[in-house]
């Protein structure tokens, strides 16, 4: 009896292994490889500017002191769709702390990224060092351009713009 079990867990094993083989997947050409990469310039150099961001914000203008109404309305909106994840110190939570990030980036950068995540993450430097530390992607939020002006303000107000 112990020998007709043993056998046929011996075969059953047999199976498993020959059924489950591991076939190698084709590994990617250079034309496949070459696709996945960012395109360059004439001279060579990636065709991305990372100090530009990746968006239509290109000229942000904030002024010298604080919209305080324009903040308290980008207060309302962090506190519903960002507070979740980001804190408004140094500390991360899900994402990164807040706390300095006006000036760390700037404010084409900012609006962005708030707006414009996917584009961002796939492709601004800043970004992709950002998820590499979090090892979670922002969802986009589908933000219109007044909340993330509003939160933009609101982020400058925890940075101390009076």
């Amino acid at each position: 009896m112990k020998k007709r079990i043993t056998s046929t867990i011996l075969c059953g094993l047999l199976i498993t292994m020959f059924s489950c083989g591991s076939e190698k997947q084709p590994e990617a050409t250079s034309n496949e490889q070459a696709t996945t990469e960012t395109p360059a310039s004439d001279n060579g150099a990636p065709s991305y500017d990372p100090n530009r961001g990746e968006g239509k914000f290109k000229d942000v203008q904030v002024g010298a002191t604080l919209d305080a109404t324009m903040a308290e309305s980008g207060n309302k909106v962090a506190d519903v769709k960002c507070t979740s994840c980001h804190k408004l110190t140094n500390e991360k939570l899900v994402g990164p702390g807040w706390q300095g990030v006006t000036t760390r980036r700037t404010p084409d950068w900012i609006m962005n990224f708030i707006t414009n995540t996917d584009a961002m993450i796939d492709k601004d430097p800043a970004a992709q060092a950002q998820l590499e530390i979090c090892m979670v992607r922002m969802p986009n939020q589908s933000l219109s351009d007044d909340e993330a002006r509003h939160i933009l303000e609101f982020m400058r107000k925890n940075d101390g713009v009076k």
